[in-house]
């Protein structure tokens, strides 16, 4: 963002920089957990929840590269330091099941995961929302692609 744009933005630049960085360590976080499930999965379906949990895992990776995106154009950096991802985070991370046949641990660790990003974003809806348009957009777009994940698995846990 250029100067006019970061000067149009009705909040501290530097609390939502903090409060994005914390959704982007939340983005690594997830990421990892879901790519590690989905590496070590077995079991019953294993390879329909491998897929379903790779194809997951990409979404979050891109959910943190937006936010690393926007952070940069408010002025800021993502947080950098791997070690830092937990601490930076809203919630820590989830341990994945020590039984990788355990589906539906896996199932109900994943949707856990995607209430807990949901109930991020929409905190951050409201607090942008009429203020700054650019961050408003984006973190509506990720909280609708979130509200879809919990969906898929919670429907998972109904069979």
């Amino acid at each position: 963002m250029g100067k006019q744009a970061r000067a149009i933005v009705d909040l501290s630049l530097k609390d939502l920089v903090k409060d994005l960085n914390k959704a982007y360590c939340d983005e690594w976080l997830a990421f990892y957990l879901y790519w590690y499930m989905a590496q070590t999965v077995s079991g019953r379906a294993y390879e329909d929840i491998k897929e379903m949990l790779e194809k997951l895992a990409k979404d979050e990776l891109e959910h943190a590269g937006e936010l690393a995106d926007l952070i940069t154009k408010l002025g800021d950096v993502p947080v950098a330091n791997p070690i830092d991802l937990e601490k930076g985070a809203n919630a820590a991370y989830l341990t994945p099941p020590k039984n990788t046949a355990d589906v539906n641990r896996i199932i109900r660790i994943v949707a856990e995961s995607e209430a807990g990003a949901i109930e991020v974003y929409n905190k951050l809806a409201k607090k942008t929302f009429g203020k700054d348009n650019v961050t408003y957009q984006l973190v509506t777009h990720i909280l609708s692609e979130e509200v879809g994940h919990e969906e898929v698995f919670e429907n998972l846990l109904e069979r």
